[in-house]
């Protein structure tokens, strides 16, 4: 078993509810290690320790009077900077926002909060949330604990690498292009991607990008498949305008033995390629599955051009910018998305940029729907799709080069770091949910299982996760940090 920073928030929790451990004892445990450890990763970027001392001593008090508890009742946790919490930064990695502090918080983060949960710092982010290496001009670099060369992913690095080393009980992210499952998947823990819409975006606006970014869900980041579950159940649901009506109940699991699953693997693509070594721990959950008496296909596929979809995607993303699409220094660091999917299709080098009109995103989102009803047909027949989570493990740091001017090599091929995202905009653009899960390592470095469910299957993708945590593999620390 875990020592005990590095045990599931549900862990936590119970031991906190048996008195076994207070949560003034918990927040000293990670405060003293964040003093210790943190200026090796630079994951946690801001504190209200003395705030949260008092929250936890509130807690610990309500232990002893024998009141009722809520399911984070006194467990210490981190919040990713761009998530509003009242006095803390919220900066987003970006200059202009260097000073913003807000003076409520976010809903998902209230709603840890009502849980019971001690919000006592914040961490790092990729700067505006966009790619895979978490550096901005405010706070700089946060590192991989498994190898501190190395990047911890983004846009929730800093939330990730946290987790990874024990310094902090839960987290929250954000997903797009990926921002939950490649963080989970460099740093060897637990991301769920919900279907769109399921979680709110609540005090998690940037300016100018307006109130309901098209794509982005907010998604749990945790340990443990239990501890994303549970904080699922809080940050899912309407937001109170909408509560008046209408409410959210996502379906049970349809299989909860492994050897009932029917399991399709997409180990890599002819369009986006994967590295060997990523590709071998997919196959290698695949054959666990098939051993416990699954079926499993690596054949199954909906009849989709991959290549298609991540033009859509990228056309939808790119529409949902285009408030901004005249300001050059928003776009200074977006090279990479200019390129990739702003040209219009089969324009040569040195054409105009493509101004995406109302009737384009129209055009789009038809497209999306399309690729929805594929989804939705080849669900019917399968329950999860296994695939990698992104094409390689985790990306060296390169402090000579901005994400957007740098290429990510797979298989010994140059790309643009555009191209990576292709495993989570594949299911970004169809709504669908997913599930990252430890699944191994390479050469000393975490590799995870992307498992994609059908649109508001959440607790499906969640719950074989919980099962291989069971029977395959869980969260493992990495060495050095206990």
């Amino acid at each position: 078993m875990n020592s005990l920073p590095f045990r599931s928030a549900s862990e936590l929790v119970s031991l906190l509810g048996a008195k076994k451990i207070s949560s003034e004892e918990l927040l000293d445990l990670y405060v003293t290690r964040i003093d210790k450890y943190n200026a090796k990763v630079n994951a946690v970027i801001a504190m209200d320790v003395a705030g949260a001392r008092k929250k936890a001593r509130q807690a610990d008090d309500a232990i002893a009077k024998g009141k009722k508890l809520g399911p984070l009742h006194g467990l210490p946790v981190t919040i990713k900077d761009s998530f509003d919490l009242a006095g803390l930064p919220a900066t987003w990695g970006v200059p202009e926002l260097r000073d913003h502090r807000p003076a409520s918080n976010a809903l998902a983060v209230q709603r840890y909060i009502d849980a019971g949960a001690i919000t006592f710092g914040k961490t790092n982010v990729a700067a505006y949330l966009i790619g895979w290496a978490t550096r901005n001009e405010i706070y700089g670099t946060t590192s991989n604990p498994w190898d501190l060369a190395r990047s911890p992913g983004g846009s929730s690095g800093g939330a990730a690498a946290a987790l990874a080393a024990g310094l902090t009980g839960l987290e929250l992210g954000v997903d797009f292009g990926g921002g939950v499952r490649n963080v989970a998947h460099y740093c060897g823990i637990y991301g769920h991607k919900p279907t769109y819409g399921v979680t709110n975006w609540v005090g998690h606006v940037m300016p100018g990008i307006g109130e309901k970014p098209d794509l982005a869900v907010a998604g749990p980041l945790a340990r443990s498949a239990d501890d994303l579950e549970l904080a699922l159940s809080l940050i899912a649901g309407p937001v109170p305008d909408d509560a008046v009506a209408w409410r959210l109940e996502l379906p049970p699991p349809r299989k909860q033995r492994l050897g009932d699953l029917k399991v399709a693997v997409m180990r890599d693509d002819a369009n986006f390629d994967v590295d060997t070594e990523v590709q071998d721990r997919i196959q290698a959950v695949a054959d666990f599955l098939a051993k416990k008496g699954a079926k499993v296909s690596d054949r199954a596929r909906p009849a989709i051009d991959t290549a298609a979809a991540f033009r859509v995607f990228g056309g939808l993303l790119m529409a949902g910018l285009s408030k901004r699409q005249r300001d050059e220094k928003f776009w200074a660091g977006l090279a990479h998305l200019r390129a990739r999917f702003m040209a219009a299709e089969g324009a040569g080098a040195g054409a105009p940029e493509k101004v995406f009109t109302y009737a384009d995103w129209g055009e789009l989102d038809s497209a999306r729907n399309q690729l929805r009803r594929a989804w939705k047909a080849f669900f019917q027949e399968w329950d999860v799709l296994l695939c990698p989570a992104a094409p390689t493990v985790a990306v060296p740091h390169d402090p000579n080069h901005a994400w957007h001017e740098r290429k990510v090599v797979v298989k010994g091929r140059k790309t643009s770091p555009a191209d990576p995202t292709f495993w989570g905009a594949y299911f970004t653009v169809a709504s669908l949910p997913s599930t990252v899960a430890p699944a191994g390592f390479s050469k000393g470095l975490p590799i995870g299982v992307q498992i994609v469910g059908p649109e508001y299957g959440d607790l499906q993708c969640i719950e074989v996760a919980r099962l291989l945590e069971r029977e395959f593999q869980g969260f493992v620390p990495p060495k050095g940090w206990t």
